[in-house]
């Protein structure tokens, strides 16, 4: 699954995405309460034939998807609520730069 990443490294890299991003927003005068991330994600299925097998989950991107019709995937939509580790009842203020294209 070359053009896949599995869907433990994407939620880590999404994570630490957004830690950079509040950690960038201390100070700032304008910052967003994240209250639920919704993503819309296209996912394989990997099941591995092994002893000891286990069940892999690979994001691909919305191109991969259209032009591999022999691969079964599916689509799925997951509902993050953000919460800070030291603060679980404070709500998570994010902040940083808009990359471009990003709406």
């Amino acid at each position: 699954m070359d053009d896949a990443v599995e869907l433990q490294d994407m939620i880590a890299q999404l994570r630490r995405s957004l830690g950079r991003a509040m950690a960038d927003g201390e100070g700032e005068g304008l910052r967003f309460q994240a209250e639920k991330l919704e993503l819309e994600l296209t996912v394989g299925v990997e099941r591995s034939r092994e002893p000891g097998a286990k069940v892999r989950f690979w994001v691909f991107d919305v191109n991969h998807s259209a032009r591999s019709a022999h691969a079964a995937t599916q689509r799925i939509t997951l509902t993050l609520q953000p919460v800070r580790a030291d603060a679980p009842d404070r709500s998570a203020l994010i902040s940083g730069d808009e990359l471009p294209g990003e709406r």
